[in-house]
This record gives C-alpha cells, sequence and structure tokens, in this order.
C-alpha cells in the first residue's frame, strides 16, 4: 500500500514538475519600453519628414498600433498610472515634485502582479516614482533594478556628476560606475538580464530617459539634423536622441529573434507624454502629427503618445490600427488578460481590458471615457480647471472647450454652446468620478519616505522633492550656484520608535564640501561653485524645534531626535541673516 501511494505521490510530482515546465514555455514574456517625452509627431512612421527612425518603422510595420492612446501630460503620473493602473489622482502621484513624486505606501504595482503569478521582474532606466523606502523599483515588485535617481540623469538628487556618459548608477539600490551613454547602457543591461533569465517568463519594463532634456547625445547621431535646427526643428540633438534609441531597438529586436524569444515576447513601445522640444507652441518649428499642445498640456499633443505593441505568439501583429480610446491605466488589466494573471483582489484599478481589441475577438468592450487630472504642487488638482475628459471622439477641457478631435485637430473650434448636452454629460460623469476619488487615502494623505526599517537604513531626502510654495529647483547646476528657495517640508514616516540622526548638509554625500565653502572634487569639471554663508541650520519634527549654528569648514549639521511611530512633517532651513531656505541635502539613519 505504502509502495502504491509513493508511486501516486511520484506521479503527481512530475505531472505538477511537467505543468510548470509547460507553463514556463508557453506564458509570454513582456517588455514595456517607454521612452520619456516622446511626441505623438517624433516618428518617421508617424510621418515625420526630417528624422529616420527605420527600427521602430519596421516595429511598427509588424506591430497593432493603438491610434487614440492617451497619458497624462508628464512623466510621474503617467509612470505611476502604468504601474499601479489607477489615474494620479486616485493614486497621489500627480506631480514631478513637491511631495506629489513618489508612489504611496503598499501601492500594488505591475511588477507586483507579474511576480505573484511567477514572473521574473527587472527594470532599467528611469523610475521617478521615489528614491527611498518604501517606493523604490525593489520595494515594488521588482526583483532587479538598474536605474537612476530623481526625474532624470543628472538631477540634483541623481548622483552627483551624472552627465548621461560615464555616469553612476544604482544596482539594487547600490551605487555602481557604469560606461557608455545612458540609453545604451539600458539597452545593454537589459538584453544581458534577459540572457541569464531567459528560461522562465520574464517582465521587463524599460523606461528610458531619452529623449527627455538635457539633450546630450554623441555628435554623430545629430549631425544629420543639424542643417534641419532653427529652419524646421528646434533641436537636432532631440533627433539624434532619437536616432540612437532606434538603434538601440533594432539592436534588441535583433537579440529577441537570435534568442528564439522574439515570437513568445510582448513587445510594447510607447512614450510617457507629449513632446518638449519637437514641436513649437507657435507651430513654426517641428511636427505634432497635425495636433496642437506638448508636454504639460491638457490639449491633444500633451497626451496623445505612439503605442505600439507586438505578439507573435499572440497573433497580435501584422501592421493594424485600431482607433478606440486606450490609456495608460488599461496596461494592467490588458496585459493581465493576455498573459492570463491573476489579480489581486485587493488591487483597485480605474483601467479596462483591451486584449479583445488586440486579439479581434467579437467582445470589445473598453470604457469610453478617459479622465486626465494632475498639477505640478502637493495640492489636488482641481475639480475642473486644468482638466481634460475625453470620450469617443470629444475632449472637454477645463470644462467649457469642447472639441470634435477627428473634425478639429488642432482643437480651434469650440462646441461647447454647440452642444450643452454633451458638455454636462462629460461633467456630470467627471462629478461621478470625483466622489469616489474623494474618498481614497492617497488624495489627502503625502506619500513619505520611511526611516526605521532595516531595507534601508539611510535615506536621502533632497530639496528638489520638497514641499513648499516656491517654485521647483532640479539642476546639480542650481546647487553649485548657491540658488535659494524655500521649499523645506519632507513627508515621513518612522516605522520604529526610536533615535535618529539627521544630517543637513549643503552638498551631497557623494562630493562633500564645507557648507560655507565649495567640494574637492567638480567632477567632470562640470560645475561653477559659488559660496553661501547661513549662520544656522533649524529643523521642526515631530513636536520639536532643534536649531545649531554653523562653524567654519563645517561640512554637516547634525541633529541627534527621538521620533515615536507614526507619520510626521520635517521641516529643515539654512538661516541667513533674517532670510530662510530649504536644507539642499538631508540624510536620516537610525541610531545604532
Amino acid at each position: 500500500m505504502l509502495k502504491y501511494i509513493n508511486k501516486i505521490a511520484i506521479f503527481l510530482l512530475l505531472l505538477l514538475t511537467l505543468s510548470s515546465s509547460l507553463y514556463a514555455q508557453k506564458a509570454p514574456n513582456v517588455v514595456l519600453i517607454l521612452t520619456d517625452d516622446q511626441g505623438i509627431g517624433d516618428l518617421e512612421c508617424h510621418g515625420n519628414p526630417w528624422l529616420k527612425t527605420p527600427h521602430i518603422d519596421s516595429f511598427y510595420n509588424q506591430s497593432v498600433r493603438m491610434t487614440d492612446f492617451h497619458v497624462s501630460p508628464l512623466c510621474t503620473p503617467t509612470r505611476a498610472a502604468i504601474m499601479t493602473g489607477r489615474y494620479p489622482i486616485n493614486n497621489g502621484t500627480w506631480s514631478t515634485f513637491k511631495g506629489r513624486d513618489a508612489l504611496s505606501k503598499n501601492a500594488i504595482t505591475m511588477a507586483d502582479v507579474f511576480k505573484q503569478n511567477g514572473y521574473q521582474t527587472a527594470m532599467f532606466g528611469k523610475w521617478h516614482l521615489g528614491d527611498n523606502y518604501p517606493t523604490r523599483p525593489t520595494d515594488t515588485g521588482f526583483d532587479t533594478a538598474i536605474h537612476h535617481l530623481a526625474g532624470g540623469v543628472g538631477e540634483l538628487s541623481d548622483y552627483w556628476g551624472n552627465s548621461y556618459f560615464d555616469d553612476v548608477y544604482y544596482v539594487n539600490n547600490h551605487p555602481k560606475q557604469f560606461k557608455g551613454y545612458c540609453t545604451d547602457i539600458w539597452f545593454d543591461e537589459t538584453m544581458k538580464y534577459i540572457d541569464k533569465n531567459k528560461e522562465k517568463p520574464f517582465f521587463v519594463y524599460l523606461p528610458l530617459n531619452a529623449p527627455h532634456d538635457p539633450l546630450i547625445v554623441a555628435p554623430k547621431y545629430a549631425e544629420p539634423y543639424k542643417k534641419y535646427e532653427g529652419k524646421e526643428i528646434i533641436n537636432a540633438n532631440l533627433y539624434g536622441m532619437i536616432a540612437n534609441i532606434d538603434e538601440n531597438f533594432g539592436k534588441f529586436n535583433q537579440f529577441l529573434k537570435n534568442k528564439g524569444l522574439e515570437k513568445n515576447t510582448i513587445v510594447i513601445y510607447m512614450s510617457d507624454n507629449g513632446t518638449r522640444h519637437g514641436y513649437s507652441r507657435d507651430g513654426k518649428l517641428g511636427y505634432n502629427k497635425g495636433f496642437r499642445g506638448i508636454k504639460g498640456d491638457k490639449l491633444e499633443g500633451g497626451h496623445r503618445v505612439p503605442f505600439f505593441i507586438r505578439w507573435p505568439n499572440g497573433n497580435i501583429q501584422g501592421g493594424k490600427d485600431i482607433s478606440k480610446l486606450a490609456a495608460h491605466v488599461d496596461l494592467i488589466p490588458t496585459l493581465a488578460s493576455l498573459c492570463q494573471l491573476t489579480i489581486p483582489e485587493n488591487m483597485p484599478l480605474d483601467g479596462a481590458d483591451f486584449s479583445s481589441l488586440l486579439l479581434q475577438k467579437k467582445n470589445k468592450n473598453k470604457n469610453e471615457t478617459v479622465f486626465v487630472h494632475h498639477r505640478q504642487d502637493w495640492r489636488q488638482p482641481k475639480d475642473v480647471e486644468g482638466t481634460c475628459i475625453i470620450q469617443n471622439q470629444w475632449r472637454l477641457i477645463n470644462g467649457k472647450q469642447l472639441y470634435d478631435i477627428e473634425k478639429d485637430p488642432k482643437q480651434l473650434n469650440n462646441l461647447a454652446k454647440k452642444h450643452p448636452e454633451l458638455v454636462k454629460e462629460l461633467l456630470n460623469k467627471n462629478k461621478d468620478f470625483l466622489k469616489k476619488t474623494k474618498k481614497n487615502p492617497e488624495y489627502y494623505q503625502l506619500p513619505a519616505s520611511a526611516v526605521g526599517n532595516k531595507a534601508q537604513k539611510e535615506i536621502k531626502l533632497t530639496i528638489q522633492h520638497a514641499i513648499g510654495e516656491d517654485s521647483g529647483i532640479w539642476k546639480p547646476e542650481q546647487i553649485a550656484s548657491g540658488m535659494k528657495n524655500k521649499n523645506n517640508t519632507h513627508a515621513i514616516d518612522v516605522e520604529k520608535e526610536g533615535d535618529y540622526l539627521i544630517s543637513c548638509q549643503r552638498w551631497p554625500k557623494e562630493c562633500l564640501g564645507a557648507i560655507w565653502g565649495i567640494p574637492n572634487k567638480n567632477p567632470k569639471d562640470m560645475y561653477d561653485y559659488k559660496t553661501i554663508h547661513p549662520e544656522k541650520v533649524q529643523i521642526k519634527i515631530g513636536g520639536q524645534i532643534l536649531e545649531k549654528e554653523i562653524q567654519k569648514n563645517q561640512q554637516v549639521v547634525t541633529f541627534k531626535v527621538h521620533l515615536t511611530k507614526g507619520r510626521t512633517l520635517l521641516v529643515n532651513d539654512f538661516i541667513e541673516g533674517k532670510e530662510t531656505y530649504g536644507v539642499y541635502y538631508t540624510y536620516i539613519s537610525t541610531v545604532e
């Protein structure tokens, strides 16, 4: 009897192993490529008369194209919507700075969904959804992450001295020196990862930082476009950066083919918002596929982007256009359907599954309304002002400008007075949407960096992410020149009661210098250093106000504070006479 039971157990084990093996072979791999600030007109296949993108064009001819695909008008809100399947106003990440540029704690992400369904997960490039625990890539579902910090390579929160070439990027949160150009590195590291992990299904998120400014690229890529600069186009380097992406994309597709992965890999190519330097607002320079609006705008060119998807084994191929409305929040339900993933029951989603459109099935139901809300502030987006409500061919901007995008792509003819009932209908849909939104804790509660967690012993806070009423500050050149900015507040989540060290600095740890002086190092001779002369540093946190004088040659002013568990705000200032301004760099660690 025991022998019989053992044989059954062995048989079941073999069956389970075989099933797992078959699943590993059949489950499609997924690669999501997201470019940065590449608009709807920044592609040859979309009619750009000057730009050459042969490899992307080839993919375009092989893929299914969602021709009415929408994102948010800025990068962080789009990235948050892709990762969570929720609109930015619902996931709390609607800005690129001022405390609203990170995911909320316990947000369930696309990477979590893939990982929970047995996929290997990795990302390479630009994250821009939080630089501290609990919202780094490795905290939110990615097994492997190689990325820069903040919103762009070389920003003041990134590694000091990064410049697109030969930079320091973070490998699972540890800084590592790389050689080469940023876009080349992201693709190269992606291919290395896939080659090493190709035996099991993988999800790779490849969000590039190009062609976001600063517009830096090797001269050979920009040279063919110099003759058009100032006459037909704004900047040849933008086109050079896209040409470099195109070259890398071609190498990547050839790699998939060489490794036998092309047929069973879902590849998506899309952008995070409208163009920044590919089209002038007056329409005199550049190309925007017939639309008005660029990055940051609610006009069509600000949020309508390329979306190409190919999966030969799933018969998603052949160069077909689908004109149905779709958006960034639809990606999780759509990919879950294509890959047969189970979505967690406690995962709230705003989007709809459009896989039936891709697969040409009869059931082609799809949400008919897309909501565009964002705001460059810690404050919530306004209910109507600064919005775009999209339904079929209609675009309602600011609640009072109604356009038929099919007949009026440049949005010059306001039809609101001609169709008052439609305006009322769209406003009512927005009202109902916001009624649910305002029940979400993320709408009110600021995302917070956590201290007291073993996952990150020391957090880094910068003035770039500080909350306040001043304008944005994000360039290391601004820090180097001593620019003063009033933004000074950071949301903190104390996970463990205890003593903490709060260290306030003028310069980042990787390039230390005296608060009154300048660093000994000037990486790549990039900066023109200027001095500042604050007399004191003051911090406010957890009901405590502490102040210290700054001494000559002092690099760091450190406060030891006892913090109780829970959320709090840190306010930190340099004091110079009667003037106060935010501390540039702050580090918080647990007292061991």
